[in-house]
């Protein structure tokens, strides 16, 4: 120990270690705080860190959980971070301004919720993309399309023998056909339907 002035901060160095021991009246070790040339180390029941003037717990560890009572709490790590099980919170919020992504770069990302699971876009499109099947599926309910305009794009065109002096490229107007398999194709729209039962793209779908 460093002999210093009364207004001088007190300093212990050693070429090993510092270590504080804690004991209870029979002289029994409850803790121990160890500085050492590579780690700080604690050993005891519970650990506190408290703000400047002691009245807010900031941190606190002990063997069951570890919080932390900070508004913000920030990871600048490059790969973020990673919790080996689960993780349990209320919200999931994005920083201003910057888009929040959930992503699972290998596996699936599965949402699951007893009482429903909503996505919603206030002010901009909701989109929903797949490189193979998109599957809406419903076991106790029903399928809602509800919008002012709902489109089917690049659905396809039936094998079809158009009316004389009428090419297929004057067709304005054609009538959607079902398949016994449930894919749905376009036909163009006459005086009775033009739907096949043995359509081609029913054959193949």
């Amino acid at each position: 120990m460093d002999d210093m002035s009364a207004e001088s901060l007190l300093a212990f160095r050693s070429e090993k270690n510092v270590t504080l021991n804690a004991r209870d009246e029979r002289g029994q070790l409850t803790g121990q705080l160890t500085v050492g040339p590579e780690a700080v180390e604690a050993q005891c029941q519970r650990l506190e860190v408290r703000s400047r003037d002691g009245g807010r717990l900031l941190f606190t560890a002990d063997e069951e959980e570890v919080i932390m009572t900070t508004e913000k709490f920030t990871v600048t790590g490059s790969e973020g971070a990673v919790f080996g099980h689960s993780v349990e919170t209320p919200l999931i919020q994005a920083r201003a301004s910057e888009d929040l992504r959930l992503e699972s770069p290998t596996r699936t990302l599965t949402m699951e919720a007893p009482r429903g699971v909503e996505a919603s876009a206030a002010k901009g499109p909701l989109k929903v993309s797949s490189r193979k099947d998109l599957i809406l599926e419903s076991t106790e309910g029903e399928i809602l399309l509800d919008a002012s305009t709902v489109q089917l794009g690049s659905l396809p065109l039936g094998v079809y023998t158009a009316s004389p002096g009428q090419g297929a490229h004057e067709q304005a107007v054609f009538e959607v056909c079902v398949c016994p398999s449930g894919k749905i194709y376009l036909s163009p729209a006459e005086s009775s339907s033009t739907c096949q039962a043995m359509s081609s793209i029913c054959l193949w779908s």
